[in-house]
């Protein structure tokens, strides 16, 4: 009598055990961006999270095996594993690109910028720098040499350049004393040869 009192009550500690698994919903330890530029990848992500967690579910539920923490290593076993792995790398891949998106926003960049930085490989700040850097460098090198005395536009942005780095002088697109002086001042502190000319090597020392 006892021993069938036993294997019922195994019987029944199966039963509950089955149906009542420990709690198989995924959840991200980290921020994600749910307002990503691209929803496709937020649905996909959203998708990836429930279809994990069914196969969770339906392993310990019909096969009484938990992927997570495998107590066998029959063959069967190894199967549900891999293929558990499996779904978990593809959601921890939408996981990753809305948790890098959510650390971009909190440093200040917008979806679009962050949209930009994704399909080119750079951020928009750093490709607008570069773009104004060559065809800065491009202008200086079609225009005559600078004189002293020159108005013009190069001089101009060269003089808004220094102005950031800190240099006081007017903005008026004029070589004259005063940024004359501010070249030299600026090729001394570069080790160059301080001779107050504007040159390619200054400019491209200027646009570092």
């Amino acid at each position: 009598m006892l021993i069938i009192v036993i294997l019922i009550g195994y019987g029944k500690y199966n039963q509950y055990k089955r149906y009542n698994s420990p709690k198989v919903n995924y959840t991200s330890s980290k921020t994600v961006d749910l307002e990503y530029y691209n929803q496709d990848i937020v649905l996909k992500y959203y998708e990836s999270v429930e279809e994990l967690n069914s196969y969770v579910m339906l392993q310990w539920s019909a096969n009484n095996i938990d992927v997570r923490t495998p107590e066998d290593d029959d063959n069967k076993t190894k199967i549900a594993v891999k293929t558990y792995a499996k779904k978990l790398a593809v959601l921890k891949y939408y996981e990753d690109i809305l948790s890098k998106s959510s650390e971009l926003k909190s440093k200040g960049l917008t979806s679009e910028e962050i949209k930009f930085l994704t399909k080119n490989g750079i951020d928009l700040k750093t490709y607008n720098k570069n773009l104004y850097k060559n065809k800065l460098i491009t202008l200086f090198k079609n225009t005559p040499q600078i004189k002293f005395g020159s108005k013009h536009p190069i001089v101009f942005e060269i003089q808004k350049i220094l102005i950031k780095k800190g240099y006081k002088l007017e903005l008026d697109g004029v070589y004259k004393k005063e940024t004359f002086n501010i070249i030299k001042n600026f090729e001394t502190k570069n080790n160059f040869l301080s001779d107050g000319v504007l040159d390619l090597l200054t400019l491209e020392a200027l646009l570092k």
